[in-house]
């Protein structure tokens, strides 16, 4: 910047490291809550199980958490209910041009997917690439097939590209998913 007579500031350029992928998790809420008012499905964010240890008071005798752990390791994202059928969903962003790295899903989310899979539900994973602009949606099984047949670190876009279903955004629903679900799960168009 400059300044009168001459004086030149050094400006430092800030980086806010808060709220990293939470763009994807805002665009979902955003959706969910448009289905929900809307009475399209009833899909909600799932709360991380926590041990609450110790709490304190403040001055108006409100309750303050001081001291918790992860109870229970998380399973996935998004749970809730569509024509009368579970479903279930991880939903990351990633900024890897070339493929989505399978060490972002934990073994007991993984897991999970395959319990899904088995009773039925409907399970899936969202995976947004940030510096592409690209949204995918990629069934549980098919996620679930390339870790049984694949050795790779990563599932590479082209795969995507292949097995997933790009979804658009758009203003109101924000990424429309229930779209998808309704074609692949249930014949909808």
């Amino acid at each position: 910047m400059k300044y009168p007579n001459k004086i030149i500031k050094d400006q430092k350029k800030v980086i806010n490291y808060a709220n990293r992928g939470m763009t994807l998790e805002s665009d979902l809420n955003i959706t969910n809550q448009y289905y929900i008012d809307n009475n399209i499905a009833i899909i909600n964010k799932k709360a991380t199980p926590i041990k609450v240890t110790k709490v304190t008071y403040n001055a108006t005798q409100k309750p303050l958490i001081t001291e918790g752990f992860f109870q229970t390791p998380s399973t996935t994202d998004y749970n809730g209910v569509y024509k009368g059928r579970y479903i279930d969903f991880e939903a990351k962003e990633t900024k890897n041009k070339k493929g989505f790295p399978i060490n972002n899903l934990n073994q007991h989310q993984i897991n999970h997917i395959k319990r899904i899979i088995n009773h039925n539900g409907i399970v899936f994973i969202i995976i947004r690439w940030t510096t592409l602009s690209k949204t995918f949606l990629l069934k549980g099984e098919d996620l679930i097939n390339f870790t049984i047949t694949n050795k790779e670190k990563a599932i590479p876009i082209s795969f995507f590209e292949k097995h997933g279903f790009i979804i658009k955004e758009t203003f109101s629903p924000r990424l429309d998913y229930i779209n998808i679900v309704n074609r692949v799960y249930f014949g909808g168009n």
